[in-house]
């Protein structure tokens, strides 16, 4: 008897040294997916990964999928660029012609130039696509299909894979104002967003509480504007702070380096800048660029303060105008972010420069209120809220002309829309509705399905605000759908150019909770992101959860287990 048992034990070590099998069942689910589980591929140490070696992107992404196949499964491939027969390869194609005699191609949209097919077959892996994002994201899909166990070969069912993004902005927020990260957390944060094929990395660089970017014009404003003297630990009827002092800021060798990082993951990384509120860290540095003069400390407690930059001294353009020259300069984002939200007015109605200035400029109340203005302002298209959307067209012009397009938080449409604002709609979705009908281009947000600085389950939550309102749970997360047609027309929906995950970090002072407030609600956020309402199944999603935790686990991402 004993003899058998060890028999047993022998054979059971043997399968699970030997042959593992693929699933492709993985998050966010591919658009088509035709499997045949009769027959498989074997993939085993000392096969060769072919790539075009004269393109630097396609040396890369095989480089890429060569550690993640050793990370996930302990199998070594080789690079072996001139071996066209290789088991696995990666192939750029042409778009087709627009016509037999056309000697142009097609235009590709942006979802066209991340698609791409997978396909196992008797003669190995081919991974083809348009364009090198297409092949990194095939190359994500391909290790997330592989089992997470050490072994001597893996079996790949075969299968023809399809896949495109459904929208083109698929993006993630951390703030990093309230709370300083490091940059090697942020490429970790970089890593989590790629291998959940989001492209949009929404980088909040300043804040009342610190301003974490360097201005070479400026030295003090970073290395002033970055400390705050304590930070709030609890409220209740009376403040509690730590007594601790709290700074850091990302010199712009480091933001080129995190530029850098992210766009060989394929993501774009999008600064903001918020002005003309949320300010009071540059007002610190800059007592003059306020309606009262100051002395004014970096905010050392949360929430809307009402100390903006004084919208009618010049000074304040020449001052913004600097910083975003600055900031385009670093990043080559097509897209900066100037925030807009929150900027109470009731400086401006007293301030002498704002009154004034809103006289020249021959700005005057609506009769009519239009209800866009919201927190933190005051609705309707009052003086006050067009003198910030002035401010807000100097600074529009002025990226323009350094090739980029302007986004601002929904409150950007309570003093009148810019001409090309991309509108982030953060209060819901009414604002983002509102804008697309002007035919502007939207970002979806609403906090009510995007915040991850929320609790995720309701046993989690400390606050008194515990509602199924404030919960955003990876169910509640996975039901959003950003195209409204009852709404919306068909051109109107076009405008929405996709939808944003919201990290604020109040509350969230370490990486470890970073990630676990991020984790795994981004994997029901990116099937938002990336799959077509009719592939969604929340239940079928959680099927598909426990393949992906496997690779958080080797990734060392700390998550969340639970799922509601």
């Amino acid at each position: 008897m004993k003899q058998i048992g060890l028999f047993i034990l022998a054979c059971i070590a043997a399968v699970s040294v030997y042959a593992q099998r693929a699933s492709y069942n993985i998050i966010p689910l591919p658009k088509e997916v035709k499997v045949d589980t009769t027959q498989f591929f074997t993939l085993k140490g000392g096969q060769g990964i072919a790539y075009d070696e004269s393109n630097a992107e396609c040396t890369r992404i095989a480089q890429f999928l060569q550690g993640w196949v050793k990370e996930a499964t302990g199998i070594s491939l080789q690079l072996t660029a001139a071996d066209k027969k290789a088991p696995v390869r990666l192939s750029l194609i042409a778009p087709a012609k627009k016509s037999k005699k056309s000697k142009q191609p097609v235009e590709l949209t942006e979802q066209q130039k991340e698609s791409y097919t997978m396909t196992v077959g008797k003669d190995g892996i081919l991974i083809s696509a348009y364009e090198p994002a297409g092949l990194f994201r095939a190359a994500q899909t391909l290790r997330k299909s592989l089992p997470i166990v050490k072994g001597q070969s893996v079996e790949l069912p075969y299968v023809q894979i399809t896949d495109q993004p459904r929208f083109s902005y698929r993006g993630v927020l951390l703030d990093c104002g309230r709370h300083f990260f490091s940059v090697e957390f942020i490429k970790q944060f970089l890593d989590a967003m790629a291998l959940h094929g989001c492209n949009q990395f929404h980088w909040h660089l300043t804040e009342d509480q610190g301003w974490r970017f360097e201005v070479k014009a400026y030295p003090d404003l970073a290395k002033k504007g970055s400390v705050r003297e304590k930070s709030i630990i609890a409220s209740s009827k009376v403040r509690l702070y730590d007594n601790i002092p709290y700074g850091g800021y990302y010199t712009q060798d480091e933001c080129r380096d995190i530029v850098r990082y992210a766009a060989e993951r394929y993501i774009n990384v999008v600064p903001e800048i918020d002005m003309p509120g949320h300010m009071q860290s540059a007002l610190h540095v800059f007592p003059n660029l306020g309606c009262t003069g100051g002395p004014y400390p970096v905010a050392t407690h949360w929430g809307v303060m009402r100390e903006v930059l004084c919208g009618g001294n010049p000074e304040t353009l020449n001052f913004l105008k600097t910083v975003f020259g600055e900031l385009c300069d670093v990043f080559p984002s097509p897209y900066i972010h100037i925030g807009g939200d929150e900027c109470p007015k009731e400086r401006w109605k007293k301030c002498p420069k704002c009154q004034a200035k809103i006289k020249e400029l021959g700005l005057t109340d609506d009769p009519k209120d239009t209800g866009e203005g919201g927190r933190g302002s005051q609705d309707g298209r009052s003086a006050e809220n067009k003198l910030q959307t002035y401010i807000n067209h100097e600074i529009e012009q002025f990226l323009a002309s350094r090739g980029r397009s302007l986004i601002g938080w929904d409150e950007i449409l309570a003093g009148g829309l810019t001409d090309n604002a991309i509108v982030m709609s953060w209060r819901g979705t009414k604002g983002g509705i509102a804008a697309a009908k002007q035919k502007h281009r939207v970002i979806m947000s609403p906090n009510v399905f995007s915040y991850i600085d929320h609790p995720q389950l309701k046993d989690l939550s400390k606050t008194p605000r515990t509602t199924d309102s404030y919960i955003v749970s990876c169910s509640k997360m996975y039901s959003f759908e950003p195209l409204v047609p009852e709404e919306l027309t068909k051109e109107e929906g076009d405008c929405i150019l996709g939808v944003q995950a919201n990290l604020w970090t109040e509350h969230v002072a370490y990486p470890e909770h970073a990630l676990f407030q991020l984790l795994p609600r981004l994997g029901a956020m990116s099937e938002v992101q990336w799959c077509n309402p009719e592939q969604k199944d929340f239940e079928d999603w959680k099927k598909r959860l426990p393949q992906l935790k496997k690779l958080y686990d080797k990734m060392g991402l700390v998550y969340c287990n639970e799922v509601e």
